[in-house]
């Protein structure tokens, strides 16, 4: 059974957005995370421009590879939620598995796969997770 995003486009204030999704866990959702995310960034860049254009990109990336990997890892619902701190972007990705992820080997021989984890600790300043006995929640801090 699919659910259609559920959308919390309140301001915390005029000047720190932020933006919260829920998503089924299916693999469109994938999609749909980025587009929540690309919205998000347009609110954003409507009133403080990235400080460089890779910035953009940067989120939206990341944001991808959190969501296809909590559809991969976790089965059930995930809640994207991204807000504006001082000096960038915080995103958090809430999930149904409890276990941490974990850096794997890359094997390009093998089909690829395992670059994602890398990736997100490569692009963000910050990198945390915080395990609870319903699941995980990553928290990723990118510059704006």
């Amino acid at each position: 059974m699919s659910t259609e995003p559920q959308r919390d486009d309140t301001l915390t204030s005029k000047e720190i957005p932020s933006r919260s999704s829920r998503f089924s866990g299916e693999l469109r959702n994938v999609t749909g995370a980025r587009l929540e995310a690309e919205k998000f960034l347009l609110a954003l860049a409507s009133t403080s421009p990235p400080a460089a254009p890779e910035y953009w990109d940067d989120i939206l990336l990341v944001v991808t590879e959190l969501a296809a990997n909590a559809v991969q890892y976790a089965p059930g619902p995930f809640e994207l939620s991204m807000r504006r701190t001082f000096d960038g972007v915080h995103v958090v990705m809430r999930d149904t598995n409890t276990t941490p992820p974990a850096p794997r080997p890359f094997h390009p021989s093998q089909g690829g796969g395992g670059i994602g984890w890398h990736l997100i600790h490569t692009l963000c300043d910050q990198v945390s997770v915080l395990t609870n006995d319903s699941g995980k929640e990553i928290h990723v801090f990118l510059p704006w």
